[in-house]
């Protein structure tokens, strides 16, 4: 990246992660659709987005923390380092977990400089650290594509700047990808090139526009389907090098992924025990902190393992019988299992199809409710929807139940109902699953979201010091005004979450709310704030007054 200064090289790092993801989003259905190793899931393209979405995340949170503090930018030491841990965090999948131990061994290095010939380590870094991860590394997979990049890297010219090197190392992932079918048999029996490969390809090129202004001169075209050359011989055209589960549907019936809190010591030995448990096991991370995916037939006993090893938590259980219907399409009924504050929302909630779990003032609902919904849903496919950050173990333990009966669940981290609302509304049961859970869950994203509340006592606040009375208004679960009365604070509240900008007021009325309240706010909103529309609900019995969301 750029030596001149730290703010261009905190630039090209947030470049590249919006970069990275904006192709992640085009070509994540081509890249799910040659999903065929090691499990034709059809999911690869879906998890290197959701992967590198956590990523840009993290990113963007170091640069709004700087904005903050009234600083411009991060270090570049900063951004790459925060993009390494929102990947490990937000890993999703085999190839999502391997391009997280990628993008470490990448910041590893270019947090302690840039330049040309740091990016050439950083690559070579990135590539020996992710083979490093794998229990049992096959050639023809991303691995191999990762290894070709480095190398190319590292022949480019002596002295080549940042894009020089970046530009040779996707030169070389390119070459290697378009080999790949002739190295694993899968890909060969299926005519296809390696996803995860094809992944990193795409983000290769990626990082050439962030760090050139240009992208690729040679965009990567797929090519024609790899026909093998048959020796005749069952055996050596199957040679033992893919698990038992490589495009026959065999193998582990579970995927197991969990992050760890953990010492070096503990994670050697549960390497172990999780390889002789499954295969497919990859271990990310250090400093105490680890991402493990791996695919057994007991996923209990993988997660004692982590239990053994520290505290695992954000544990995932993915059931291949279910998951596979993704790459194999078959009539399944999806259903989306919503946690509302109020029987108003919950209304709502039922006539747009969902499944509706009452969460009643002081008694926010447990595991065992969560995964009755998902049991009542009758569906193969169910999306839950917690809508309070304090659910979010919650909702895992729920979906983790639901999916060793073998219903394909995902947890979208809405955190207040409007978040849900958002989701709810860009529902689409007709496209695919992991399409639909990506669609909700950008639009959750992309909702601000805050609610007013009455102060029962005196107490320090983000705000100030407020009295027993005063009315709060909360932006994003934090205190940002106080206030009087219920009009001026909600106007407060709104003129803060619409100067940043908007084009969807959500309000959310409660019971004992005055009806004339929805009138003033959206008046306030018409006049003050152009070309922002307001949707007003009634939420019935609930807690806050007003809840507020932001599009």
């Amino acid at each position: 990246m750029p030596q001149t200064a730290d703010e261009p090289d905190a630039v090209a790092v947030r470049t590249w992660c919006s970069l990275a993801l904006e192709a992640l989003g085009r070509e994540r259905e081509a890249i799910d659709a040659i999903n065929v190793y090691p499990v034709a899931d059809g999911d690869t393209g879906t998890n290197l987005y959701l992967t590198v979405e956590s990523a840009a995340a993290a990113v963007e949170a170091v640069f709004a923390a700087h904005e903050t503090g009234g600083t411009s930018v991060p270090s570049a030491a900063d951004a790459v380092r925060a993009m390494a841990h929102g990947a490990l965090i937000g890993a999703r999948g085999n190839s999502g977990t391997i391009l997280a131990q990628l993008l470490r061994g990448m910041a590893g290095v270019l947090a302690e400089g840039t330049g040309g010939d740091r990016m050439r380590l950083a690559l070579d870094r990135a590539a020996v650290w992710a083979r490093e991860a794998v229990a049992h590394p096959v050639e023809g997979t991303v691995l191999t594509v990762a290894d070709r990049a480095a190398a190319a890297a590292g022949r480019a010219a002596p002295g080549a700047d940042t894009a020089e090197v970046a530009r040779a190392a996707y030169e070389g992932a390119r070459t290697a990808l378009d080999a790949t079918p002739g190295q694993l048999p899968a890909l060969a029996r299926a005519g296809v090139v390696d996803a995860g490969g094809r992944g990193l390809v795409t983000l290769l090129g990626a990082l050439v526009e962030a760090v050139s202004g240009h992208a690729p001169h040679h965009p990567y075209r797929d090519p024609a389907p790899f026909v093998p050359q048959h020796t005749g011989d069952a055996e050596a055209e199957h040679d033992g090098t893919c698990p038992a589960a490589e495009a026959t549907g065999g193998g582990p019936a579970f995927e197991v992924i969990y992050l760890l809190e953990a010492g070096d010591e503990a994670v050697d030995r549960l390497r172990r025990r999780l390889d002789a448990l499954g295969d497919s096991l990859v271990v990310v991370g250090g400093d105490g902190l680890w991402n493990v995916h791996v695919h057994v037939d007991d996923a209990g006993a993988a997660v004692e393992a982590g239990v053994e090893a520290g505290r695992p938590y954000r544990i995932r259980i993915t059931h291949f019988a279910a998951d596979r219907s993704h790459a194999r399409p078959e009539p399944a009924r999806r259903a989306v299992v919503v946690v509302v504050p109020g029987d108003g929302l919950a209304g709502l909630c039922r006539e747009a199809g969902a499944t509706t779990v009452l969460a009643r003032p002081g008694e926010p609902p447990a595991s065992g409710e969560l995964a009755d919904a998902i049991r009542r849903a009758h569906a193969r496919e169910v999306v839950l929807l917690p809508n309070d950050g304090e659910l979010r173990h919650t909702a895992a333990a729920a979906a983790e139940q639901a999916r060793a009966h073998g219903v394909r669940v995902a947890v979208i981290p809405t955190r207040a109902a409007v978040q849900g609302i958002a989701a709810l509304a860009v529902h689409e049961p007709g496209r695919g699953f992991d399409e639909d859970v990506v669609a909700m869950t950008s639009a959750a994203g992309a909702t601000r979201y805050a609610e007013l509340a009455v102060a029962e006592r005196q107490s320090w606040t983000t705000a100030g010091i407020c009295q027993a009375g005063d009315i709060l208004g909360l932006i994003d679960g934090d205190v940002a005004v106080i206030g009087q009365d219920v009009p001026g604070t909600a106007r407060k509240v709104l003129d803060r979450m619409l100067a940043s900008g908007g084009e969807l007021v959500t309000l959310v009325l409660g019971e004992n709310t005055p009806p004339t309240l929805a009138d003033t706010l959206e008046q306030h909103v018409r006049e003050g704030h152009l070309a922002v529309d307001t949707t007003i609900y009634h939420g019935g019995r609930q807690t806050a007054p007003l809840l507020i969301g932001v599009e």
